[in-house]
């Protein structure tokens, strides 16, 4: 395998891109042909921090944490503003949920393009998910596809931007966790967005993982990782 066929991932620690991390290790023929990136960008919760750097670790990666500042001096969402609680509910028809941060994707992936870069590292892959349930449109296959456009041209490169996930259900994501070897990384990932651990269990996210791994018939490895720690 060539330079040109490595490959850098996006992890925020979560469900989604840790599952993307091991799909692209056994795509790209291991941790020699693949490295991590996550983002410090201002996030309330610091945890899903320490879940990327201990995930990484396990995959056997080199990771590297790069500071982005910005989101949480622009604030106005839930993730890096202390002030706004979380949406325990869906949000209003035609609304973003105030855990949207604005422009957040397309800035990680250009950084994440440019540290390929330097890298020799071609391929580019994400979590993101047009079928998830908040409709980010920074999480929709037309948004990649302009982007990797404005990258190629802007970069004059080949950068190809891989989302594994984009229309795949939470249960075909368990699956496909299960399929390349993701499970044990899983019981030490974060999604929750309370920042608890063991997760809340009552947000947005942690019920939209809890139904993935019930209607794929799996046991989050998390949960019970977790089982029997106080709340």
């Amino acid at each position: 395998m060539n330079q040109q066929d490595k490959a850098l991932v996006v992890l925020s620690g979560g469900q989604d891109s840790t599952t993307c991390l091991y799909w692209a290790l056994e795509r790209f023929g291991g941790p020699s042909n693949v490295e991590a990136v996550t983002f410090d960008y201002g996030q309330r919760h610091r945890v899903e921090l320490e879940a990327a750097e201990h995930i990484a670790r396990m995959a056997g990666v080199h990771h590297t944490v790069l500071p982005i500042d910005t989101f949480a001096a622009i604030g106005g969402n839930a993730l890096t503003d202390a002030s706004i609680t979380p949406e325990t509910e869906g949000p209003a028809e035609g609304a973003l949920p105030n855990t949207f941060v604005p422009g957040r994707n397309l800035i990680f992936l250009t950084f994440a393009a440019a540290l390929a870069y330097t890298r020799g590292a071609r391929h580019l892959v994400t979590g993101v998910a047009q079928t998830d349930y908040s409709g980010y449109p920074d999480c929709r296959e037309n948004t990649l596809k302009a982007l990797e456009l404005a990258l190629r041209l802007g970069m004059d490169s080949r950068v190809v931007l891989h989302a594994p996930l984009m229309y795949l259900t939470k249960a075909e994501t368990v699956h496909l966790a299960r399929s390349v070897g993701a499970m044990e990384a899983l019981a030490y990932s974060h999604t929750c967005y309370n920042g608890t651990v063991p997760p809340c269990g009552h947000c947005a996210s942690c019920e939209l993982r809890a139904k993935g791994f019930a209607e794929a018939g799996e046991p989050d490895p998390l949960v019970v990782r977790c089982a029997g720690r106080p709340q």
